[in-house]
């Protein structure tokens, strides 16, 4: 399916929570209607009571605040921020709230992983950032690395209706009719910039391929270069080969990736394909100065993703996603310009001479991760695919 891309928005690249936050409760402070927002992980911490303070202010001077979080990385903000929320008048709906415990089911692992929020019709904002301190990074330079966008113009209708569609279907299920839909409010989607921007999501009806198609229809394309970040990176064949078949004909791939141990199945697991990429001629880079939480991509300097999907079998064949696809240089070279800065920064070149130099004891625990990451998504039915 391809991108649904519409001229006339306005896009402002936000790095880490650093620009995020404040621009995201500024929004929150200046709503009059409603706001939509989504999030996998919404943390009790400093960050999160910054933001549920513009959340029930908002409710208390009368606006229709929707609140959608995951019932899995949300878990403890349902037990601590519920009776608040409710108390102001802040809509809460948990997507699928039960958490497998006992019995191992595929349906489980279906989480609301998408970061979107919309004020009044009118912004929007999308990416990779979870409501959490980005600045609690113990034993590491905060913040974490991460990307959002703030977006006007053309493009909110179209995340506007993703947003309230959601919203209708997970009030529905929950028993929450009454706020299933109790307003109209017009979208603002009059043109405000010259940037040419689609949505894409992914979910697990007609949208189950789309973000992963996304990406392959820019890496067929690309002429010249294609610099992907990408925190839990773990590919199927079909994107590996892409990449591959890229760099054999002429185009330079690099990878910016996780160096620290965040989950340490996925974190060896992934570095089981390190050797096959290295030798297509793609350039790993290792993301060490924090933890590493981008997702996003830039091709030829033209094209662009940000968003909240990974390049691993959770966000591509499990959970609900959203990216942004940019096609606009000045935006493809500002993401560029810090993405190369990053990498000269905070990461690490892994040689490919060094690589297959690396110790046996290493050597067998990449080999296990991957093993044992192979048989698990053979158990969700997804083994074929690696």
């Amino acid at each position: 399916m391809a991108v649904d891309i519409l001229p006339g928005n306005h896009l402002t690249l936000l790095r880490s929570g650093t620009d995020y936050f404040p621009a995201l409760e500024a929004a929150i402070r200046e709503a009059r209607r409603e706001i939509y927002l989504e999030t996998y992980i919404y943390e009790d911490d400093r960050t999160g009571r910054r933001i549920a303070d513009a959340l029930c202010e908002a409710a208390a001077r009368g606006v229709a605040v929707h609140l959608l979080i995951d019932g899995f990385g949300s878990s403890d903000a349902i037990t601590k921020f519920s009776p608040r929320f409710i108390e102001a008048g802040v809509r809460v709906v948990v997507f699928r709230p039960e958490i497998a415990r006992v019995r191992f089911r595929r349906h489980r692992l279906r989480r609301l992983h998408r970061k979107l929020v919309v004020v009044d019709a009118r912004v929007a904002f999308v990416g990779g950032i979870n409501i959490i301190d980005d600045m609690h990074t113990p034993r590491q330079v905060p913040p974490r690395y991460d990307y959002a966008v703030r977006i006007e113009g053309r493009l909110l209708r179209p995340i506007h209706d993703a947003a309230e569609h959601l919203w209708r279907r997970i009030a529905w299920v929950n028993f929450r009719r009454a706020w299933h839909l109790n307003h109209h409010i017009a979208v603002d989607d009059a043109p405000k910039g010259h940037q040419h921007a689609g949505l894409v999501v992914r979910d697990n009806l007609r949208h189950r391929n789309d973000i992963e198609q996304a990406y392959l229809d820019a890496i067929e394309t690309a002429k010249q270069e294609i610099i992907l970040a990408n925190a839990y990176f773990f590919p199927g064949r079909r994107f590996r080969h892409a990449l591959a078949r890229a760099a054999a004909r002429g185009v330079r791939v690099v990878l910016l990736l996780q160096g620290r141990v965040e989950y340490v199945l996925l974190h060896y697991a992934s570095r089981a394909l390190y050797g096959s990429l290295l030798e297509s001629g793609i350039e790993i880079y290792e993301y060490h100065k924090s933890f590493m939480h981008a997702k996003v991509a830039v091709i030829d300097s033209h094209w662009a993703t940000v968003g909240s999907s990974n390049i691993d079998p959770f966000s591509l064949m499990l959970a609900r996603e959203a990216n942004l696809v940019v096609e606009d240089r000045g935006f493809a070279l500002q993401l560029r310009k810090s993405l190369l800065a990053a990498m000269e920064q905070g990461a690490r070149v892994v040689q490919k001479t060094r690589w297959f130099k690396k110790p046996l004891w290493l050597r067998i625990r990449i080999w296990l991760g991957y093993a044992l990451a192979r048989f698990l998504m053979g158990m969700v039915g997804y083994g074929g695919k690696y």
